[in-house]
């Protein structure tokens, strides 16, 4: 096993940081700190233009069918620049929950850069203790309270399909 990067990874780094040096400059990432949590605009070109919503997720559902690496790649970029996107609640932690799970369309609409998703786990979740009942599922919609989920500051609607 080498610890080199590829050609392939180093031109993902590439894509990335360039359009973080243009997009996400630093004044850029100290007003947002006051302001929306996310930028969604640049989000959406991450996404969909570059491709990164889709990294890690298979080739029969849209997506690169990349390694874990290459997401490293792109934690990388997006930490250097402190990015204001939730490439790691959605298209890591989420997507990673969602091929546990064979929900194939929700991750259709990942891989396109469509769909934002989080994983809703509490933070105080834990496997020695029971879940907190505050979430039920009752004919394919969750309904219910959890109170600090990573990536949950992003301005959309959830719900389950």
């Amino acid at each position: 096993m080498t610890l080199l990067y590829t050609d392939v990874e180093d031109e993902l780094r590439a894509a990335v940081r360039d359009l973080l040096a243009d997009r996400c400059p630093p004044a850029a990432v100290l007003a947002r700190v006051e302001g929306a949590p996310y930028d969604l605009g640049l989000w959406k070109t991450l996404a969909r233009d570059i491709g990164v919503a889709g990294l890690l997720v298979p080739e029969e559902y849209g997506g690169a069918g990349a390694s874990a690496r290459e997401a490293a790649v792109v934690l990388e970029e997006l930490g250097r620049a402190v990015t204001p996107v939730p490439f790691f609640t959605s298209s890591v932690l989420a997507t990673h929950a969602l091929l546990q799970v064979g929900a194939g369309e929700l991750l259709r609409g990942v891989a396109e850069g469509d769909l934002t998703v989080a994983l809703v786990v509490p933070f105080s979740a834990s496997p020695y203790r029971e879940a907190g009942g505050q979430v039920s599922a009752t004919d394919g919609r969750l309904t219910g309270v959890v109170g600090a989920v990573a990536g949950r500051t992003w301005p959309t609607c959830c719900s389950s399909p």
